[in-house]
């Protein structure tokens, strides 16, 4: 059934002011370069959230290593993947100034240099320092532009080149544990790491592949639409109209402020054309002026606009679907990791090892996540289907899984259950799309980077508390009980917060009436 954005809590506005003359369709946007940007994201995914699922494989070797308890030396896996996702509203300060080029570069360098150091600590609290927040916060500076950038670069089959990109995750968590596995085989774990780290070096060049889109070309991806599409590009909620028509974030002080820099680095050029018969010092001097102007105002605006969307009168937090958003994202991501963490100890206390060795249930969820992706990254992009209904749809299946696989006991059981969680987290490949619908493309860098941060959160500190209830209780089964449950309250949270929507222009209406 199609459900418009009505459904969510977006109007439609009168169109007929704000239509554009069709122009000549930009062959980068949805086609051309954006396919390379694809490639990019995919590659990234790989090295980083890849790498990351195969974490196993080196926790096995610090054990043996460092001798501490399996509670500590998870904490190095659980930092490097928490703070991956933490950092990411600090990173879009870095993209706002930067770009996602120049921050995608550093970050690829830094996680590299994370990878190397820990090649050489002496204990586990090194490993929490290099490798933890050292690597972890370069994956973020990569993970961050690589979703952007698909974000930018398609219009039509977003959820599709989203999907495409992020099966990445699934195709790495296969061939980075294969990896892995064989170096530390043959070289040693500290070996292993140092390769590991030279491999990385490689998120410089997927870096260096997100080409950014000119102002002319960002503005031809919004002109050159069908009338159903223009309608859904300005389908926002009501507190996202909020966000765009705030002052702070208004191009008429932009504007001013342009037109005043544009003044001085005029009037530094004057200079530098009629005093040819000056020192070359003054001239050298001069050109230093520039470069720093520019330099300046670069940091200031990206600073403002980053600054505007966390604390400014435009803040992002007004738009109340996108906090629901939030607190969805602070319960979902951990369903989706504590299944990975303790599936293994859940098999060997039902006496299944023999079948899992043949075919790991963990397995089973990765292989099927890659095809849940795609499969609803394209149904998302038909004319006639929401991708807020699908991402919903999603979301309660997985969280149906989530509470019934306590209740089975068997390895076929267990393996039907697993591959429903493998598809319905296909959903993964749909948040950038519904974050984007939600706040636009201008502020999709510092929004996702909130979204990522609350599933940073979550996965930082949900398998850690799964195993204290099992610590309580002896049971896996409240562990998965609880987080189902908190899971429930944050699409409870998604469901009530576009109603009230929906409800409160109504309510002004009346007010209205009576008046």
């Amino acid at each position: 059934m199609y459900a418009s954005r009505e459904d969510i809590g977006y109007d439609f506005g009168d169109d007929s002011k704000v239509r554009s003359k069709p122009i000549k369709p930009n062959p980068n946007i949805d086609g051309g370069w954006a396919w390379m940007i694809v490639l990019s994201s995919f590659l990234v995914h790989i090295l980083i959230m890849g790498s990351q699922m195969a974490l196993g494989i080196l926790n096995m070797e610090w054990l043996e290593e460092f001798n501490q308890s399996r509670g500590l030396t998870a904490w190095v896996s659980s930092l490097s993947m928490g703070i991956t996702l933490i950092v990411g509203p600090f990173i879009g300060l870095f993209i706002s100034m930067c770009g996602c080029r120049t921050t995608a570069i550093i970050g690829g360098m830094l996680n590299a240099l994370g990878w190397i150091l820990s090649a050489y600590a002496s204990n586990v609290h090194f490993l929490f320092l290099t490798f933890g927040v050292t690597a972890g916060i370069g994956s973020g500076m990569v993970y961050l532009p690589a979703v952007v950038m698909v974000g930018q670069y398609f219009q039509k089959r977003r959820a599709l080149a989203q999907g495409l990109s992020t099966t990445g995750t699934g195709f790495g968590a296969f061939l980075m544990t294969a990896l892995l596995k064989y170096l530390c085989i043959e070289f040693g774990w500290r070996n292993a790491m140092f390769i590991q780290g030279a491999i990385s070096l490689n998120l410089c060049v997927c870096g260096a592949l997100m080409r950014p889109l000119s102002p002319k070309e960002l503005r031809e991806k919004y002109v050159v639409r069908s009338d159903s599409e223009e309608n859904r590009a300005k389908a926002l909620s009501h507190s996202a109209e909020t966000i765009k028509s705030n002052g702070a974030l208004g191009e008429e002080p932009e504007k001013k402020e342009e037109a005043a820099n544009e003044e001085v680095f005029g009037s530094v050029q004057h200079t530098e054309i009629g005093g040819k018969s000056g020192s070359g010092r003054s001239m050298y001097g001069l050109r230093l002026f520039k470069t720093v102007s520019q330099l300046t105002l670069t940091v200031r605006k990206g600073f403002a606009l980053w600054y505007s969307s966390y604390f400014g009168a435009a803040s992002l937090f007004t738009n109340r679907v996108f906090v629901a958003f939030v607190i969805w994202a602070l319960f979902a991501y951990s369903s989706f990791v504590i299944p990975f963490i303790h599936l293994p100890e859940i098999v060997k206390q039902y006496n299944l090892s023999r079948q899992d060795n043949v075919f790991p249930l963990t397995s089973i969820i990765a292989i099927v996540h890659i095809f849940g992706k795609v499969i609803l990254g394209i149904i998302s992009d038909l004319p006639c289907i929401s991708t807020w209904n699908v991402f919903l749809m999603a979301n309660f299946t997985l969280v149906t899984c989530i509470l019934t696989l306590p209740l089975m006991q068997t390895y076929v059981g267990l393996a039907v259950v697993c591959a429903l969680i493998g598809f319905s987290s296909g959903y993964f490949s749909l948040m950038p799309v519904v974050t984007e619908d939600l706040v636009g493309t201008k502020h999709l860098a510092n929004a996702y980077g909130i979204i990522i941060c609350a599933n940073g959160i979550s996965a930082l500190f949900g398998p850690p508390f799964a195993g204290w209830i099992y610590d309580i209780t002896q049971k896996y089964d409240f562990s998965f009980y609880i987080a189902g449950l908190l899971y429930m309250v944050g699409i409870i949270f998604l469901l009530i917060q576009p109603c009230i929507q929906k409800k409160q222009p109504r309510e002004k209406s009346t007010e209205e009436a009576q008046v």
